[in-house]
């Protein structure tokens, strides 16, 4: 499931649509939406390397980490680093986001302002203005692959931290100048969403196609009395857990997928859900006095039932009888009915009741009260 992801991204948009756009989401029970984050990154980088890729290059937008964590990282996962600048560009957003750190250099009151010039990165020194940050977006993109048709992936490491700066409409609308734009392939981002209120976790899953989560196998043991129990629950719960993620297609259904994630040596790694693990689930569902489920025998007696509305027909046609006489009943009738009689067939099951009326003085039933017209 989280190879489809990267899949979606590495295909990126077709012509007049939204380049496609995933939400990467946490929270401090299993904060492990990083390891996504980078697990994605590197994958989507190494289609780009590899030619497969219809983005040809990726902006990295560094709002958690200094550039030079990221240059590690591709290092330790097998990139090579000195061409990294062909095919990469880290916009640093983390050095100096307000331009606080530039003032102070200005002033005089510090030396120099410390900035990896190593990286290639460039610097942002205003993250508040979101039109300033677009466009500094889409140079460094087109800086890599040139002006035409050809694209590149934006990734943002954390847009919590925008959040922090900026109004809900102004990120919103940042993130769909960059989706609707023609030269981005796809973007994705990080959000601690229990950081945010409903509203900002909704505004970025209605912009995103793709919406993935990590959750803890177990929350219940939360606020219960510290038993080794709930103990080693925990302790699973910091190395592993669940995985969702949520499709949008373009015939406007959802596809919901769930899988099982472990973290190894800050690497991680995607599995089907284990039936051990399902059955853990399932015992921490509260337990009730009554069971939902039917046994076999009380399938097989239910079915014995024979409910009000069915008719036994001994192995004959079912009729169901609906007040009216039939024409072959009115041909075989001998006598004249009495009124008020009710009239029996020997040869027949069926009985009817005939009323004709004494004369034609009697009023024919109606609607109408008949003593309506009394002054009572």
């Amino acid at each position: 499931m989280a190879e489809s992801i990267c899949r979606a991204l590495r295909d990126g948009a077709l012509e007049g649509e939204h380049a496609p756009a995933l939400t990467i989401n946490d929270c401090i029970a299993s904060p492990f939406g990083f390891n996504v984050f980078t697990h994605v990154l590197t994958q989507l980088s190494s289609y780009i390397l590899a030619g497969k890729s219809q983005s040809r290059g990726l902006v990295l937008v560094a709002l958690s980490r200094s550039p030079s964590f990221y240059v590690d990282l591709l290092k330790q996962r097998g990139f090579d680093v000195a061409s990294s600048q062909k095919w990469i560009q880290i916009l640093d957003c983390y050095t100096d986001p307000l331009g606080w750190k530039d003032r102070l250099v200005e002033s005089g009151n510090i030396a120099h302002l410390y900035h990896e010039a190593s990286s290639g990165a460039s610097l942002c020194k205003n993250v508040k203005d979101m039109d300033k940050l677009f466009s500094s977006i889409i140079e460094l993109g087109k800086g890599l692959v040139g002006q035409g048709k050809v694209r590149f992936c934006v990734a943002i490491d954390l847009v919590s931290e925008i959040f922090r700066h900026a109004s809900i409409s102004s990120v919103a609308g940042l993130l769909s100048n960059l989706r609707s734009n023609d030269q981005v392939s796809s973007i994705f981002w990080l959000s601690h969403s229990d950081l945010h209120e409903e509203r900002v976790t909704a505004v970025l899953g209605y912009i995103s196609s793709m919406v993935a989560s990590v959750e803890p196998f177990n929350q219940s043991a939360n606020g219960q009395r510290c038993n080794r129990e709930n103990l080693s629950l925990l302790e699973r719960n910091y190395c592993k857990g669940k995985f969702h993620a949520r499709f949008k297609r373009r015939n406007g259904r959802v596809r919901v997928m769930t899988e099982e994630f472990r973290i190894e040596q800050s690497v991680i790694n995607f599995s089907p859900l284990s039936s051990e693990d399902e059955m853990i689930n399932r015992s921490l569902l509260p337990k009730v006095q009554f069971s939902l489920q039917l046994s076999e025998k009380e399938q097989i007696d239910r079915a014995k039932v024979v409910l009000p509305f069915e008719h036994q027909g001994n192995g004959k046609p079912i009729e169901i009888y609906d007040g009216r006489r039939s024409l072959a009943d009115s041909k075989n009738e001998a006598a004249p009915v009495a009124a008020g009689v009710l009239q029996t067939n020997e040869n027949s099951s069926k009985g009817e009741i005939i009323y004709l009326r004494d004369s034609d003085d009697e009023r024919p039933d109606s609607d109408e009260d008949p003593d309506d017209d009394l002054d009572i």
